[in-house]
């Protein structure tokens, strides 16, 4: 019996120390990896710090300290700087084997265009808070008559209305890719973020052909409406209205929204071609083409850009145009709701109070109805 235990005690032993023994091994190796990992790191950090000298200089050597006897930073250089065209393939692009302007990219991307953007979009936020709290809505100064008369047709709202709507989702999905892992990943969860930010993205797509569809059919409908003139310069200088002091002589559209309509014609033509940029990468050369007509200019660009640099561009540029136009739209949004009594008619129906289009519009409600409309001084706007 005893001697069933003992070599029952001598078994475990035997077991633990081979254990161990194991356990010391993995452990061993685990630290020799790790080492030669930071071997190569250092090795490879070594190359990018080394002095520069022409590739002859390392007379036939293999470059690199990791696997030779020399340190060549100029291979290194070439290396990250792409050697474009060199390969024999089709794909011209896989001769670029690190693309170091991806990392000022992302640096770009995660600082300050998210960082200034969010500023921007929270600051016009709270200064139309901060107006509304101050100026309360403006309401109608003779208050409402009771008789409309027609101010847009079937085709103008149903122009603004498509772009508006496609231009909220286009916004919204936007937004998501750009700030959603810190503000809504958090909340939803892994799952339910990854499933709402893949429909959003089918929803970015193919949606931003009806805000550029939207943007044709405004420009056609009202550029004769909007173009600026010398009687918007004394509409911005009475604030249009805004401020008291009664409302200034307007035609259709005011100076104010002369401004907006012109941001989001050429600011949707931007955000538009860069899209497509985006959407159908590798396919154009914007920024090239851009680059080369100023420097035609004096400027001094690079206009030999390669395809992957232009995409980068196209981002940074997409999302700046974008985030100014989602600051004007926010004031927009405002004036045409909660801020002007009246205001959102004009859309909504399509007809708007008279005493509204007198005060406001007062040079286009004497010509569509023979009547004086009368202005901030009080005299008959015709």
């Amino acid at each position: 019996m005893r001697g069933t235990i003992r070599q029952a005690t001598s078994s475990r032993c035997g077991r633990s120390w081979l254990s161990a023994l194991v356990l010391a091994i993995l452990v061993a190796l685990t630290l020799g990896l790790g080492e030669s990992a930071s071997g190569g790191l250092d090795a490879l950090a070594a190359t990018e710090g080394a002095d520069v000298r022409p590739p002859e200089a390392s007379g036939g050597n293999v470059p690199g300290q990791a696997l030779g006897n020399t340190s060549d930073s100029q291979f290194w250089r070439e290396i990250r700087r792409g050697m474009e065209g060199t390969v024999s393939i089709p794909d011209k692009k896989l001769g670029v084997l690190i693309q170091s302007e991806g990392e000022n990219w992302r640096a770009i991307r995660n600082g300050p265009l998210s960082l200034y953007g969010s500023w921007l979009m929270l600051a016009v936020i709270a200064l139309l808070a901060l107006f509304f709290a101050l100026r309360g809505r403006v309401k109608i100064d003779h208050g409402v008559s009771g008789r409309t008369v027609q101010r847009f047709g079937l085709v103008d709202r149903f122009a603004h209305w498509l772009t508006a709507v496609s231009f909220i989702l286009l916004a919204l999905t936007g937004l998501n890719v750009l700030y959603g892992r810190y503000v809504l990943l958090p909340v939803l969860g892994p799952e339910m973020f990854a499933a709402l930010t893949q429909a959003g993205k089918y929803v970015h797509n193919f949606i931003a052909f009806a805000f550029m569809l939207g943007i044709v059919l405004m420009f056609v409908l009202w550029v004769k409406d909007n173009v600026p003139n010398g009687r918007d310069l004394k509409w911005l200088a009475k604030g249009g209205g805004l401020f008291g002091g009664g409302h200034p002589e307007a035609e259709k559209f005011n100076a104010g929204q002369k401004i907006i309509f012109w941001v989001v014609i050429l600011g949707g033509i931007s955000v538009s071609l860069s899209g497509l940029a985006l959407l159908f990468p590798y396919s154009f050369s914007f920024f090239s083409g851009t680059f080369a007509a100023l420097n035609m200019l004096g400027a001094d660009l690079p206009s030999n850009l390669a395809p992957l640099q232009e995409q980068q561009l196209n981002q940074i540029w997409h999302t700046v145009v974008a985030i100014v136009m989602i600051a004007v739209i926010l004031a927009h949004i405002y004036i045409g709701s909660i801020g002007m009594q009246g205001a959102f008619d004009a859309m909504g129906t399509g007809r708007v109070d008279e005493n509204w289009a007198r005060e406001h519009h007062s040079i286009w409600y004497a010509r569509l109805t023979g009547r004086s409309g009368r202005g901030a001084s009080g005299q008959a706007a015709e």
